[in-house]
């Protein structure tokens, strides 16, 4: 616990430090005040506090339950008991259900900070994922339905899509490519991206996904940590109507970095709308390559902790850290997370909106859902090209039941109207989920009523790239859902949330929130870093993984996430989230999203500054700030209204959908913009905001 001496005007302390904005009710005097000075003491929370309540509660109707997995609580609690008493006997179970060449001696080995799954087991993730679905009935079940943003389709079938993983691996194979090599595939949301990275993972290459979005500097940043081999790209893809030259970034790349040997290029746009260079000897087009080499690959199994993928993490400052998973862990984890949280099943058409550049994309694209033997769809584009009901005319064109995206998404879909899923016929949903950050309650209202109808679970999930697979959530059959929380722990998760000493936190009490025992799909470490992976997740608590998000647990025992750590305010005293007051915006019934970051302040040590964007054509003005703000204080409390409220028709945001709050940080403290903004998907977006703040 720490505390600052803070001078001040006698007004000001009688305006923002009335008893209750304090704890403890504590103010101290001074030795000398002069005539209209004073000063006065703040103590430090070393809790995150909490301050919103939520006591509307959604539980899942008979008819889901009776169809689902996990049908009731009482199965979760003995399920999830087990899953924490004998780790080794309940993953053992869930893992036997993929295909093995050779079964492990050990489920675990664990050496904080270091685990082993299924030691001695051997497998072939592609196995897996799609060939035992040609001998199980779902040969010409479709898995992949793709829909370009142009409007173009196709549908493979898993036999289909076996034959292609097979020529491609041949290609990979012909090209020199050797297990444990770094393949680095730089492509758009096409059907080749998904069939590149089972390449990879079927010949034992080690697969290095880079969002389509970033640079030829971000590019090469990866290259040199991970010293790839072969890059595998797309001339381009299409993205709001336009192209993004793909292959042209690639070779803006590799002007600077030059060990790449071999770079294989799928043709996607054509060579009037997106013309490429092609250098002797070291670029090759694929579907020439395919051409040469047959369609039969027999898949040669791995060992367990073999290493499957490096995947980037985007890194607003610093070095990029490459996460390291390995393959018998990581698949069961996504496997079984699927099963059970999407609640899969054989007539399901699943459709996850995330880019194969993110671990969602990976987990709930690629690996999880092939996995399962489901189908479902892929989309190339924009939520918004031609407009916002591009999402809910494929939901309505494939017939999907399981529609899995992102807050920012939903917000946004708010913020343009609800003419548009209204529009369409949506009968077909059956399941509803959210990743990527934590969902405003009136956000997840929104989506339950309009998307939904009402009638559709929602499993809101938290994970990170870290973690490999969904680590807290709903289960869609059992689990008694309240807007905006994230609910339990999935099975062998013992999550927990501890305060600066290491006690864990009372209800309602925000601190940290750990893992304390090992899962499956957890990282190995960070790519040629060591160190690094240990001081970064288990360093702050012996033994256990930090996952850098506060959080806390209500009454019932439900986990809320209140924002990175990062970004947790510092004001008057008070550690507050900016989740909630985020969530606390959303809740005003014109405002579509929120955003909320800190600036220094002389007095509060931080102030509250949040950026507004509302629904449709609504008007903003200087009464409407003022209303918002008595808003903040009547939901949260005096001590949370924003000192300064910003209203801007967007956020800034990736083309994943994130808000990039550094951003919003960095405008706030400076008027400017610095560091990474590559993935950023409107640049005008921060032009526009500069604008606003020079007002």
């Amino acid at each position: 616990m720490h505390s600052w001496l803070f001078p001040t005007r006698s007004e000001d302390l009688e305006n923002s430090t009335s008893g209750r904005n304090f704890p403890n009710n504590q103010l101290n005097q001074s030795l000398s005040i002069g005539p209209r000075i004073c000063y006065f003491k703040i103590v430090m929370s070393k809790n995150i506090e909490s301050h919103l309540s939520e006591d509307r509660v959604f539980k899942p109707s008979k008819e889901f339950s009776k169809k689902a997995r996990i049908k009731s609580m009482a199965q979760y609690k003995r399920m999830y008991r087990e899953s924490i008493d004998k780790p080794g006997v309940f993953w053992a179970r869930e893992a036997k259900e993929l295909v093995w060449q050779k079964k492990w001696t050990k489920a675990l080995d664990w050496k904080a900070p270091y685990a082993k799954w299924f030691v001695g087991g051997k497998l072939n993730v592609c196995e897996s994922c799609v060939d035992q679905h040609l001998t199980n009935g779902r040969a010409n079940k479709a898995a992949i339905i793709w829909e370009g943003e142009p409007g173009e389709n196709r549908t493979l079938t898993y036999r289909q899509l076996h034959r292609e993983i097979c020529n491609f691996s041949n290609v990979l194979l012909a090209k020199g490519i050797k297990p444990k090599d770094r393949v680095m595939i730089y492509m758009p949301m096409t059907p080749e991206a998904v069939i590149a990275m089972l390449a990879c993972a079927r010949i034992g290459a080690v697969h290095s996904v880079i969002f389509g979005g970033f640079s030829a500097d971000s590019i090469v940043d990866r290259l040199e940590d991970c010293k790839a081999k072969a890059i595998i790209t797309s001339d381009g893809g299409y993205r709001r109507g336009g192209v993004v030259h793909l292959k042209k970034n690639v070779d803006d790349a590799l002007k600077k970095y030059k060990e790449v040997e071999t770079v294989i290029v799928h043709q996607r746009i054509g060579k009037e709308e997106a013309p490429v260079k092609m250098r002797r000897d070291r670029d090759f087009w694929w579907h020439e390559e395919a051409a040469k080499v047959t369609s039969t690959h027999e898949a040669k199994a791995f060992d367990s902790e073999h290493p499957l993928f490096i995947l980037y993490t985007s890194g607003s400052t610093g070095k990029p850290k490459g996460i390291l998973h390995t393959t018998g862990g990581y698949l069961t984890g996504t496997y079984t997370t699927c099963k059970y949280i999407f609640d899969m099943q054989e007539d399901d058409v699943y459709w996850c909106t995330a880019d194969v550049g993110w671990i969602t994309g990976h987990s709930y694209i690629t690996y999880g859902p092939l996995a399962n033997g489901v189908t479902q769809v892929m989309y190339e584009g924009a939520p918004n090209h031609p407009d916002f009901g591009r999402f809910w005319d494929i939901v309505e064109k494939y017939s999907v039941s399981i529609f899995y995206t992102a807050p920012t998404a939903i917000r946004a879909f708010i913020k343009a109207g609800n003419h548009f899923p209204e529009s369409r016929d949506l009968s077909s949903l059956r399941l509803l989920g959210t990743v990527g950050e934590p969902i405003n309650p009136e956000a997840w209202m929104w989506y339950h009523e309009t998307i939904g109808g009402s009638k559709c679970p929602i499993v809101d999930t938290w994970w990170q790239t870290e973690t490999g697979a969904i680590m807290i959530s709903p289960l869609p059959g059992c689990t008694p859902t309240k807007p905006g929380t994230a609910t339990l722990p999935f099975f062998g998760v013992d999550a927990s949330i501890l305060d600066e000493t290491g006690q864990e936190c009372g209800s309602n009490e925000g601190g940290k929130l750990v893992i304390r025992k090992p899962w499956p799909s957890m990282l190995r470490t960070i790519y040629g870093d060591k160190k690094r992976y240990r001081d970064t997740y288990w360093n702050d608590y012996l033994g256990m993984y930090t996952a850098g998000d506060g959080a806390r647990t209500d009454k019932e025992g439900n986990f809320w996430i209140v924002g990175r750590l990062d970004d947790v305010l510092n004001v008057s005293g008070h550690r507050l989230g900016t989740a909630e007051v985020e969530s606390a915006l959303v809740a005003h019934k014109i405002v579509a999203e929120a955003a909320v970051v800190g600036r220094p302040h002389e007095i509060k040590g931080q102030g509250v500054v949040a950026f507004v964007t509302v629904k449709g054509d609504s008007k903003t003005s200087d009464s409407l700030a003022k209303e918002l703000r008595n808003h903040v204080g009547k939901v949260i409390g005096a001590i949370a209204k924003p000192d300064e409220i910003y209203f801007a028709p967007a956020l800034p945001k990736t083309r994943s959908g994130k808000i990039m709050r550094r951003l919003l940080k960095e405008l706030v403290a400076t008027g400017e913009v610095s560091g990474n903004i590559t993935t950023l998907e409107d640049h005008q977006v921060i032009k526009d905001l500069q604008a606003q703040l020079k007002k």
